[in-house]
C-alpha cells in the first residue's frame, strides 16, 4: 500500500512539475528595418534564427528565458554617395520576457501578452561592398512588445524589437526594429 501512495505522489507531483516549467527549441523568422535619419536609403531583409526556451508558468503569469542564435539583414546609403550597402549580421541572441496570459482555453492552450528585453552580440558582420562601410557596435540591447497563442505542444509569437542601441560607432544614429514571428515546441 505504502507503495501505490508514494508512486501515485510522485505521479502527480511529475505533471504538476510538467505545468510548472515548460522547455523546447523554436525558430523564428525576422524582418530587419534599420532606423536612422543619417542614411538617405534603407530597406528592410529577411532572415531567420533558432533557439532555446525555459518558460516558468505561475498561474495567469509566465516568465520566459531564450538564448539561441539569429541572423539580421538591411541595406543602407549615404547621402552623396551612389549605392547600396546590404548587411548580413549574425550572432548569439539571449531573452527576458515576462508575460500575462489573457485568454486560457484549458488545457488546449491560451492567449498570451508579453514585453521583455533582448540582447544581441554579433560576431559575424558582412557587407556586400565598402561604398558605405559602417563602423558596427557588435552589442545591441532592444526592448520588446508581443502576442503569442499556445496550442497543445507549440508556441506561435509575433514581436516586435525596438533597438535601444546605436549601432553606429562613428557618430551617426543607426537603430534597428525587428518585427519577429516565432514557432516553438513545449516538450514539457
Amino acid at each position: 500500500m505504502k507503495k501505490f501512495i508514494v508512486t501515485a505522489l510522485l505521479c502527480i507531483s511529475v505533471n504538476g512539475f510538467a505545468q510548472l516549467i515548460q522547455f523546447g527549441p523554436q525558430f523564428s523568422a525576422n524582418i530587419t528595418s534599420p532606423i536612422s535619419d543619417d542614411f538617405s536609403s534603407k530597406s528592410s531583409g529577411t532572415d531567420i534564427g533558432f533557439a532555446g526556451f525555459a518558460r516558468v508558468n505561475l498561474l495567469l503569469f509566465y516568465g520566459q528565458a531564450e538564448f539561441g542564435y539569429a541572423k539580421n539583414k538591411f541595406t543602407v546609403s549615404q547621402t552623396g554617395i551612389v549605392g547600396e550597402t546590404e548587411y548580413e549580421l549574425a550572432g548569439t541572441d539571449a531573452t527576458l520576457i515576462a508575460g500575462y496570459k489573457i485568454l486560457p482555453f484549458g488545457k488546449l492552450g491560451n492567449l498570451r501578452i508579453f514585453v521583455g528585453y533582448n540582447w544581441k552580440h554579433y560576431s559575424d558582420i558582412k557587407a556586400s561592398n565598402d561604398i558605405n562601410l559602417i563602423a558596427f557596435e557588435q552589442d545591441n540591447s532592444s526592448i520588446l512588445g508581443g502576442v503569442g497563442v499556445d496550442l497543445w505542444k507549440l508556441t506561435l509569437d509575433y514581436r516586435y524589437l525596438a533597438g535601444l542601441s546605436d549601432l553606429d560607432a562613428s557618430g551617426r544614429e543607426l537603430k534597428t526594429g525587428i518585427s519577429t514571428v516565432t514557432l516553438g515546441f513545449k516538450f514539457l
